[in-house]
């Protein structure tokens, strides 16, 4: 059952106000995690964009990211961290019934359990809807059996986003069940994928016998494809705006082991790792840091280095400006087509040139990078440049978000064919039954 998202009935001013008061009478620093976000939740602050029946407010993107630069100028600690608020809970808000609204989105809001997303699989690469993990109905539940890869945060996860193959024998896109799926049990097998970065952001999944209740099932049996676009549609959207906010952030889930700490040491962390976090804000843009690097190193009458800075604020100036575009788009009750799949685009383009830029700006301290807090510590010493860690940070992470969420050569087919109406690749794949469609092995 589709649950449609409310007109919001506030204004700016006022919602805003409201915040402000409610924060005044409920932040407490000395309340545990999941005390304050049982809160922060169950109010709607902690995912405003929702519709009130999925604990949230029914507000905009740009209004949503105005309560969360509210509650970070407030003192406060943010939602959840997570795929969960991104992904899961406004995927479930759309196509789920209010009872898993009631059972799922409020332990996602609250912080009480962290998701993951378990679409990829190894053998599907970018054709998602060639995935072959199955989902055999037996006893009013539902046996699983496959692979997933490239699987964000799954390590911590309390609960994933899974499709899998219900009807094999029928076309690809229809034979998919989109479930909410327990990792904490028997036959759930993780194993993270270190990467170049030293970090290891990614895992793959091995599901051997594993099992799902029939009432698990998001969006109806078998109609798990439009399901998937819901959360891939999100995944873009947030992709492409690069985040946004102003406030700390905690580990949300059971196996984080965050929620009985006091919430106000988690404020402080935030505000000291605000620094070590600056990779992540750079890749939403930077133009006014990488300007500021090039005027106190003195490559700033660099013409390229110049030309590149200016290149990267009109395109953060782009991604302002669509947002603005879309938002006024949708008041008015129509929508633009791909402006998902275009944002994610113009992300690809701005980490990739931010890479770039910043490593011509450092020169060869940008050869110089750990994942090591402390010896970390000793090349700010040495180098002097507390930014640098951020910059090589994102330089080498900026070979994944062209790829992640979709590769950019599947955004511009999804423009080209759904948005501009070329014509698809001839192929039979999508109308023969999916087990008679020849596969890689």
């Amino acid at each position: 059952m589709a649950i449609a998202t409310p007109e919001p009935t506030t204004t700016t001013d006022e919602f805003i106000e409201e915040l402000r008061a409610w924060l005044e009478q409920n932040w407490d620093p000395e309340l545990t995690l999941a005390q304050w976000w049982e809160r922060l939740g169950t109010a709607g602050w902690a995912a405003p964009t929702l519709p009130e029946n999925a604990y949230g407010r029914g507000l905009s993107r740009p209004d949503a990211a105005r309560v969360m630069q509210e509650i970070g100028s407030f003192g406060a600690l943010g939602p959840p961290a997570g795929l969960g608020l991104l992904l899961a809970a406004p995927t479930i808000a759309t196509h789920g019934t209010q009872e898993q609204i009631d059972l799922y989105v409020r332990d996602i809001v609250t912080g009480q359990k962290a998701w993951c997303q378990l679409f990829s699989e190894p053998a599907a690469g970018s054709d998602l809807a060639g995935l072959s993990t199955k989902a055999v109905e037996q006893d009013g539940e539902f046996i699983i059996n496959g692979q997933k890869v490239w699987t964000s945060g799954a390590q911590m996860a309390d609960l994933g986003m899974l499709l899998a193959r219900t009807d094999p024998s029928v076309p690809k896109h229809q034979g998919i069940t989109y479930f909410a799926f327990d990792m904490l049990q028997p036959g759930v097998d993780v194993r993270p994928l270190r990467e170049m970065s030293g970090h290891a952001l990614f895992s793959e999944v091995f599901i051997s016998d594993a099992r799902v209740e029939a009432d698990a099932v998001i969006g109806g049996l078998n109609s798990g494809w439009a399901v998937a676009n819901t959360t891939l549609a999100h995944e873009r959207s947030g992709l492409g705006a690069g985040g946004g906010g102003g406030a700390a952030w905690a580990p949300a889930g059971t196996k984080a082991g965050q929620l009985d700490k006091r919430v106000g040491d988690f404020v402080q962390k935030g505000d000291a790792g605000a620094r070590r976090r600056g990779g992540a804000r750079m890749r939403g843009g930077g133009a006014t840091l990488f300007a500021g690097l090039a005027k106190g190193n003195g490559t700033w009458d660099n013409p390229v280095i110049r030309q590149g800075l200016a290149q990267l604020y009109i395109l953060g100036e782009i991604g302002r400006l669509n947002t603005e575009r879309m938002k006024a788009t949708r008041a008015a009750g129509g929508d633009i087509p791909g402006m998902a799949n275009i944002s994610k685009l113009l992300m690809s383009d701005i980490v990739r040139l931010s890479r770039d830029l910043g490593l011509q700006i450092v020169g060869a301290q940008g050869m110089l990078h750990t994942t090591d807090p402390e010896q970390q510590k000793v090349l700010d010493e040495a180098t002097g440049n507390p930014f640098l860690a951020g910059i090589t940070a994102s330089a080498l992470m900026a070979q994944a978000p062209p790829i992640y969420g979709g590769t950019d050569q599947i955004q511009l087919n999804v423009i080209g064919e759904r948005a501009l109406g070329m014509p698809k690749e001839p192929r039979d794949d999508h109308v023969k039954p999916f087990n008679e469609v020849p596969r890689n092995r």
